[in-house]
């Protein structure tokens, strides 16, 4: 199987991977979720930024969880 997606850029990846490790456990596999907690740690005024930022999250998480398996 084959995805494609948005090519995010090194600010969004390093943001995201800088949350998850300073706070693995609050995130899960749900988006909404996790966008509040995106929007209570980190000070983002543009909104889309924030929810590229929480979908990359969404997807690391979701990712990790497949693994274990």
């Amino acid at each position: 199987m084959i995805f494609v997606g948005r090519i995010k850029t090194t600010f969004i990846k390093n943001l995201a991977k800088d949350l998850l490790e300073k706070e693995p456990s609050r995130f899960s596999t749900d988006y909404k979720k996790n966008k509040e907690i995106v929007k209570q740690l980190v000070d983002i005024k543009s909104k889309r930024t924030r929810n590229i930022v929480t979908g990359y999250i969404t997807a690391l998480k979701g990712r990790e969880s497949r693994q274990a398996y």
